[in-house]
């Protein structure tokens, strides 16, 4: 296993946690569905990749968390886009960056199937 994919998770789980806060701090000042959901996005997103970080030892587990970091960032930085800029970071950008969240909380249940207590 490599070693620095728990790290790769827990210091993206801190600066999506971060861009969380700060985008909820935005969308409380004006209406901003945008920055609404990317703040509901990754402070969702954080907690799951830090846990994953410090406890998902296995590869599957590290390999979804790998897929939650892309998709996140991929639906996240596309509503931040459209909001500041008034464009999207690629057609189909946010769909893609919502099927692989799914499919990374997906591949976290079916790896959970796997999970031995002790090793």
């Amino acid at each position: 296993m490599m070693q620095w994919m728990p790290r790769l998770l827990m210091m993206t789980a801190g600066l999506m946690g971060a861009a969380g806060v700060a985008a909820a701090a935005a969308a409380s000042h004006g209406e901003s569905r945008n920055m609404s959901a990317i703040a509901t996005i990754f402070l969702a997103h954080a907690p799951v990749l830090l846990a994953l970080g410090l406890a998902g030892r296995t590869r599957p587990m590290l390999a979804m968390g790998l897929v939650m970091i892309a998709g996140t960032l991929i639906f996240g930085v596309d509503l931040a886009l459209r909001e500041v800029v008034g464009q999207a970071l690629f057609p189909g950008a946010a769909p893609l960056g919502g099927g692989l969240m799914i499919l990374a909380w997906l591949g976290v249940t079916a790896a959970g199937f796997g999970w031995k207590a002790n090793g």
